[in-house]
């Protein structure tokens, strides 16, 4: 064998038998006894609900589920877009953070927030019955995120889209938030075109965040 094809060969090796990355690791869920993080002083300014808002073309009677709603801070504000037309379905799978929900949309005067008790692997969604799902810094928590994408898709009416919101692992705009719950865009498409979404738009307008927003591939 020459130097040369000795040299390819072991480069053949290398490249057969070297392991691939580690998938990512989805990071702890954040506890109902960190909420009061969820209705900070300022969270209007760093996440410009009204922004995102517009973005998606969020309108009179709009039917979104909230996913990972935690406090219900963006269930909230969405109730009051979408009208008593519209309906938010408020998931999370911890029923200490419906509770949270329930008592701030009755303090607000809400009647079209549902809380509902999500899995894992189910955001327990009506099927095709949601105009737009919304994922704010919660999708890197998903313990069980293939089923999850599934679920999420078959919640969605055929023109329904996804807006997905994650702190940028990319530059230093969020080298506050621990590197575990901050994503790159290359993350996020790796995991989430696999799926069955293509990306309609990504956005930069957030300080801290990127902004996808997802359809169902034909």
């Amino acid at each position: 064998m020459t130097f040369a094809a000795f040299v390819l060969f072991d480069l053949l090796l290398t490249q057969t038998t070297t392991p691939s990355p580690a998938p990512r690791a989805p990071a702890p869920v954040m506890s109902y006894r960190s909420a009061s993080w969820l209705e900070r002083e300022g969270r209007e300014q760093e996440q410009r609900p009204s922004e995102i808002f517009q973005a998606m073309s969020l309108k009179d009677g709009d039917v979104v589920g909230d996913v990972g709603c935690g406090s219900g801070w963006f269930s909230r504000r969405m109730a009051k877009t979408v009208g008593p037309r519209g309906k938010i379905y408020a998931v999370d799978i911890q029923p200490e953070m419906l509770d949270l929900v329930r008592k701030a949309a009755q303090t607000d005067g809400l009647t079209n927030i549902e809380p509902v008790l999500g899995t894992d692997a189910d955001p327990r969604l009506p099927a095709g019955g949601t105009d737009w799902i919304l994922l704010v810094d919660v999708y890197h928590e998903f313990q069980k995120p293939k089923p999850m994408l599934e679920a999420i898709r078959r919640s969605l009416k055929p023109n329904g889209r996804v807006a997905l919101i994650e702190y940028r692992m990319e530059g230093t705009s969020a080298s506050h938030i621990h590197a575990e719950h901050r994503m790159s865009t290359e993350q996020v498409l790796a995991e989430w075109v696999p799926m069955g979404f293509r990306l309609v738009r990504q956005l930069e307008f957030l300080p801290t965040q990127h902004f996808f927003i997802f359809a169902p591939s034909p």
